[in-house]
């Protein structure tokens, strides 16, 4: 069906209007969340490409896109760029991957090196919150981010804060009254916004808040698994934990269930490949990164035809992926 794709047939499959599909490419704020994830599924499901930047894709002279992610060997990283790679294989367009590990300066070295090789365009996960060195080259090489937005680039992130606050009122309904969060890093504006919606969903509640409970994990070493003792020997130790890094996930359940501590309820930001083996089974907020990766690709081929175009914030709806059988009201999926 490639290259016969209508707006048509996205509006079919998608079972909505041919004016919603429009509004959703357009980036309209306002169409409903459950319509607008149905159009972009129906988009990805069908590679649908708006003609113009179709035949501005297989005209162009580049055949490289870059890929510059905090680590390759993220689950969420490896998903996400492999979103990209299933768009990209279809345009005869070859993926670079490289990673930032994190650091403002090396992920600085990385964009320059994709741009020197005159990548066609980039996807990034910014390490840092100034990228307004990127501006000058958007016009040659246009870029997205992923995951966190960077202002004046086009982005395709999440409701940080509105997803785990849906995470943690999971767990305030089961009765949970101590509940900790690991994997809080200041130094990113998402886990930053995760522990705003960490302490909204107490409030909410009526829990107070203790600080002991929100220790500061860095992103390298092993500083979760010692946070997690430091919790655990807590006079009034937390009875669940909400995980805000999917990456940190697995190392934290395995240090509970070597401590035999299967009675810790745990909800994370983000699908992990041990969430649904290990008992108590781990709910999560679904970020679906896979489907990030393929929305940010679609925003680059609109670019590379009009590469001076308004940047655009796409924000993707979450859904909370509930493993526990407890039911609550949720707000964001």
């Amino acid at each position: 069906m490639k290259g016969q794709v209508a707006i048509k047939d996205v509006a079919a499959a998608a079972r909505v209007s041919t004016k919603t599909v429009s509004r959703v490419l357009n980036g309209v704020s306002t169409v409903d969340p459950t319509l607008r994830r149905r159009v972009e599924k129906a988009i990805v499901a069908l590679d649908y490409v708006p003609s113009p930047a179709a035949r501005s894709l297989r005209t162009g002279t580049g055949s490289l896109v870059g890929v510059v992610v905090d680590a390759i060997d993220d689950p969420f990283f490896s998903e996400l760029v492999s979103g990209v790679e299933d768009m990209a294989i279809e345009f005869g367009l070859d993926v670079v991957v490289a990673s930032t590990r994190c650091d403002a300066r090396r992920e600085r070295q990385q964009l320059l090196r994709l741009l020197s090789q005159r990548a066609k365009g980039v996807i990034l996960a910014p390490a840092g919150e100034d990228d307004s060195f990127l501006q000058e080259y958007r016009s040659s090489t246009p870029v997205v981010t992923v995951d966190r937005a960077v202002t004046g680039l086009d982005s395709v992130t999440v409701d940080d804060r509105t997803s785990s606050q849906e995470a943690v009122r999971h767990l305030a309904a089961a009765g949970h009254r101590r509940i900790g969060l690991l994997g809080y890093d200041p130094l990113f504006v998402t886990s930053r916004r995760r522990r705003e919606g960490y302490l909204d969903a107490l409030q909410e509640a009526g829990l107070r808040t203790d600080e002991l409970l929100v220790p500061e994990v860095p992103f390298a070493g092993n500083g979760v698994q010692l946070a997690l003792t430091a919790l655990l020997s807590l006079s009034e130790p937390p009875t669940a934990l909400f995980l805000a890094n999917a990456r940190q996930a697995p190392a934290v359940v395995a240090a509970v269930h070597a401590l035999g501590r299967g009675d810790i309820a745990m909800v994370s930001f983000g699908d992990f490949s041990l969430a649904d083996a290990v008992r108590p089974a781990i709910s999560c907020v679904n970020q679906e990164p896979r489907l990030m990766g393929a929305l940010a690709f679609q925003r680059l081929v609109q670019l590379f035809t009009d590469p001076r175009s308004v940047p655009e914030e796409h924000l993707m709806t979450t859904n909370f992926v509930n493993r526990t059988g407890v039911e609550h009201s949720g707000v964001n999926g």
